[in-house]
């Protein structure tokens, strides 16, 4: 597990396998796609976002899947609601715990990125991308799922959560 600090308040990544407030509802991995709706507005933004960076480097498009983004959103707002900020929940569990609990099961490759206060869904890949472990994450061609969460505190500091996956 890496904690990266910085302008990103901190974004957490950890890799098992291989080394390496709610908007309105918006659909998946793009329009026309027929898929069912994952996520808000804004989670759906930030999954887009993801993919420009991903297509830039020649990776596939990941696609937001609705146990991930049920993995994702509970953690935000979980520490939205509690005030912490941090990679394992306040009950212990890890984030590949949350994954399963939430329904994935049989991941190959998962992996988290956290962030915290940036308020639109640019400025989270942003700061993403600004830091190495995270960048990595999210350039990291062997995904194909993604699960993103947005949850805000009482004071309206965003909280951001996105679960990779490869199944």
């Amino acid at each position: 597990m890496r904690l990266l600090l910085g302008s990103l308040a901190a974004a957490a990544l950890a890799t098992i396998g291989v080394p390496a407030a709610t908007a309105q509802a918006a659909t998946t991995a793009g329009a026309g796609s027929g898929a069912a709706a994952v996520g808000t507005a804004r989670e759906n933004e930030v999954v887009r976002l993801v993919n420009v960076q991903r297509a830039q480097k020649g990776c596939r498009a990941v696609r937001h899947h609705p146990q991930l983004h049920k993995a994702a959103r509970a953690h935000s707002a979980d520490m939205a609601e509690h005030r912490y900020f941090f990679s394992r929940s306040r009950d212990g569990r890890s984030f590949t715990e949350r994954i399963e609990d939430a329904g994935f099961k049989h991941g190959r490759h998962l992996a988290e990125n956290l962030a915290k206060g940036q308020r639109t869904p640019a400025m989270v890949v942003g700061a993403w991308m600004d830091a190495a472990g995270t960048r990595a994450t999210i350039l990291d061609c062997r995904y194909t799922y993604i699960g993103v969460g947005a949850a805000e505190d009482a004071d309206g500091a965003i909280y951001w959560t996105q679960d990779f996956a490869t199944k």
